[in-house]
């Protein structure tokens, strides 16, 4: 069994929505394979791997999510939206599926399959053209960011009130986590957030957890949920008919074309940070050894 490196040890990952740990109530569910309890115990939070119950893992609640180390976590990335006091942040939802937790992000980064997957929500033939954007790997930042992304969309939010062309703005501050900006329907000049949190169950498994954070004060949270899980509910499949289910490092292993910028920046990254769970290495060529 394949174990995860001591850089992916020492992040934060999400392993349960808050809602989901009811008070006195254990809470089970697996994290790298290893079975993790979760209790909400009179004292706070406590978090164990269930063959080590006499030592706490650490704990964090963040954007209404549990969250544990294996390691010794690095401060978590920082979404300063969530704390405005006139968003409505929320769960989506937290759904399991058969593949990577990186291929996962890929997907949520690829704008090239609206049309195709999201029919007439986020996007609709014949608007197909991924124009060009930007892509960076900050080093400073420890993040890939996608700017400049445009595409039309057919329905945007659940506030939309028609077709229009969505700015979207791509985070991967996390090997396992994309944060999502685009053009808010409710005002202009600000932008809601969209985040998947990927639990890595196994190398070809893991626990979705959807968050978003909108600036909308018409529809109900049901609605908004609803809304985010049809979207996912259309990716499930996708992504579960993958092949292969974990992601290939190799910029030889699959054929990229220009809506995939952002995907060779992501996997260039996880290879710089020797990411090792749910990837397929990188094999140096001889000539590079």
């Amino acid at each position: 069994m394949n174990r995860p490196n001591p850089y992916l040890n020492d992040h934060w990952h999400v392993v349960a929505g808050n809602e989901a740990v009811a008070s006195g109530q254990p809470f089970r569910t697996v994290l790298f394979d290893v079975p993790i309890i979760i209790q909400r115990l009179a004292d706070g939070l406590r978090v164990t791997a269930a063959l080590a119950p006499e030592k706490p893992l650490p704990v964090l609640e963040r954007y209404g999510f549990i969250w544990t180390s294996l390691g010794t976590p690095m401060p978590l990335f920082e979404i300063p939206e969530y704390d405005e006091a006139d968003r409505r942040n929320m769960n989506a939802g937290s759904l399991g599926v058969a593949v990577s937790a990186p291929r996962a992000i890929e997907n949520f980064l690829d704008m090239g399959h609206f049309p195709y997957v999201h029919t007439d929500i986020l996007g609709a033939e014949p608007h197909t053209e991924v124009k060009e954007y930007d892509v960076e790997v900050s080093a400073e930042r420890g993040e890939v960011l996608a700017t400049r992304c445009r595409f039309f969309q057919p329905r945007a939010a659940t506030s939309s009130a028609g077709g229009q062309e969505v700015e979207y703005v791509y985070r991967v501050p996390h090997p396992y986590c994309s944060v999502l900006y685009k053009s808010c329907p409710s005002d202009e000049n600000r932008r809601d957030v969209i985040a998947i949190f990927c639990q890595p169950v196994g190398e070809e498994r893991i626990v979705a957890h959807m968050l978003q954070s909108l600036i909308d004060d018409v529809s109900t949270i049901t609605d908004m949920r609803r809304f985010q899980q049809t979207i996912f509910g259309q990716d499930k499949p996708i992504l579960e008919n993958q092949y292969p289910k974990k992601l290939p490092l190799d910029p030889r292993a699959e054929t990229p074309i220009r809506a995939d910028k952002s995907a060779i920046a992501y996997r260039r990254w996880l290879s710089q940070m020797g990411v090792n769970y749910g990837v397929i290495p990188l094999v140096p060529r001889v000539a590079d050894v």
